[in-house]
């Protein structure tokens, strides 16, 4: 048993003074005690929030960031940026898969994410033949995951098809290629790799309603709930207009429409990006009790939509916040950005509230690191006993930290625009980044710049 004491700390009730937090050794939260003593404990150089999830990662991308922020077409939309991943990924292997998946999960842990949940679907080798262990490009995450301390929840990707009605998938998606019985036999893998590990998750993501045929995808749900009735299920849906009028013109039905109508959607699910949602759509995914998955950085970055939080969470929808195509690894920036473009949809400030807490920044770390750990069926989001031991200690010393407390706290972090509030970073019960600095992060970036360069090559 171990013992901490912090002055503020973020609880699931809101911020508290003077706390003693009790860690066992699994790595659980035992006590958390509120007005209390300092005595025997460690004391913590900062404020202290909950650890923060990332439900959606495709690693591979990190090595692609700032390389296509130049127009190729005279309309340049997600279509044409997805054209330009095809041909980066075309080159990918498993040990540059590794780089930069370790150096992205250093970065991530710096930042106050202490999960990620890695939607993967680069399954097949350069000729788009399957590796001889199926799941090597997958495990290679679990790899890079143990190596620099991050939790994580795997979900191979079944990616059948080009496009609705089961077009053929094109030739530079030979590396996506998948079906159910592969995906689920990645799953079983990734299980036996990852026995014993409390974490790492398992669970599958059905790439999106584009890639999959409706047979595949009951198959593939009834297969992992074979295999983990709890494992959760991630799919993207309704990023794009171009996917809502095929979507319609396939079925009659919008994406998120079909999903809700065809399939038990349920706690278990995440819903990424749902950036073209009309009102029906979003009481049912409200009321189904999934997971919308939201990633405002790259949805920015490929003008996909702004996603209707204001209605949602009126609604009672419960989200969380990813990084994507990682153009940005911090989940404070994420954050700030999803508060922007809601004010400037409805030109007013400070949206994401609620009734009991005024707070922008406390209310979006709040709710989004709950949504998070939903989503990636992980006892983390709240310093409480029984969850998950994970920290995020600020840096009391920061200029931009001085002289505030509660949700002060939490507004700084957020809006303020500092990238140094980080200081220390626990991920159950075992600190990863010490004083800003993770002891892999050198060693890290050697091997992510060797790989981008062989990729640029």
């Amino acid at each position: 048993m171990k013992a901490f004491f912090a002055r503020d700390v973020l609880l699931p009730h809101g911020w508290s003074r003077d706390v003693r937090i009790a860690v066992d050794d699994r790595g659980d939260f035992v006590e958390v005690r509120e007005n209390a003593s300092a005595e025997g404990a460690e004391r913590l150089a900062g404020p202290v929030l909950p650890g923060m999830a990332n439900l959606h990662s495709h690693a591979f991308q990190r090595a692609m960031a700032g390389l296509t922020e130049v127009r190729g077409s005279l309309h340049d939309d997600f279509w044409s940026w997805r054209e330009l991943m095809y041909r980066f990924v075309e080159r990918l292997t498993p040990a540059q898969a590794q780089a930069i998946a370790a150096y992205l999960y250093v970065e991530m842990l710096k930042h106050g994410y202490t999960a990620v949940a890695e939607f993967h679907y680069v399954h097949n080798d350069i000729g788009g033949k399957p590796y001889a262990e199926s799941a090597e490009m997958l495990l290679q995450h679990l790899t890079a995951a143990h190596d620099t301390g991050i939790a994580i929840t795997l979900l191979p990707s079944l990616y059948a098809w080009s496009n609705f009605g089961e077009k053929p998938l094109a030739p530079r998606q030979k590396r996506f290629m998948s079906d159910c019985a592969a995906v689920l036999a990645m799953a079983r893998a990734a299980r036996r790799a990852a026995e014993g590990q409390p974490d790492v998750h398992v669970g599958v993501a059905p790439h999106s309603l584009r890639a999959v045929d409706p047979g595949a995808l009951k198959a593939l749900v009834d297969g992992i709930r074979a295999l983990d009735r709890d494992a959760p299920i991630h799919i993207h849906a309704a990023e794009q207009t171009k996917e809502v009028e095929d979507s319609v013109a396939w079925s009659r039905r919008r994406p998120v429409e079909w999903l809700l109508e065809h399939l038990p959607v349920d706690a278990r699910w995440c819903v990424v990006h749902a950036t073209q949602v009309n009102a029906d759509e979003i009481a049912g995914l409200a009321r189904s009790g999934a997971v919308v998955g939201l990633c405002p950085a790259t949805e920015g970055n490929l003008g996909d939509g702004i996603f209707p939080l204001t209605e949602y969470r009126e609604a009672g929808g419960r989200y969380g916040i990813g990084g994507d195509s990682h153009v940005s690894r911090d989940p404070a920036e994420e954050l700030r950005l999803m508060e922007y473009v809601q004010r400037l949809r409805h030109r007013r400030r400070n949206v994401v509230v609620t009734p009991a807490c005024p707070a922008v920044g406390t209310t979006l770390w709040a709710e989004a690191a709950a949504g998070g750990a939903q989503a990636l069926g992980r006892r983390m989001g709240a310093i409480a006993a029984a969850a998950r031991a994970d920290l995020v200690v600020l840096d009391a010393e920061a200029p931009d930290l001085a002289g505030r407390s509660g949700d002060a706290i939490a507004n700084a972090l957020v809006f303020s625009g500092a990238r140094d509030l980080v200081r220390d970073v626990m991920v159950g019960g075992k600190w990863v980044v010490h004083e800003s600095r993770h002891a892999r992060e050198k060693e890290a970036a050697d091997a992510f710049k060797k790989a981008v360069v062989e990729l640029l090559a």
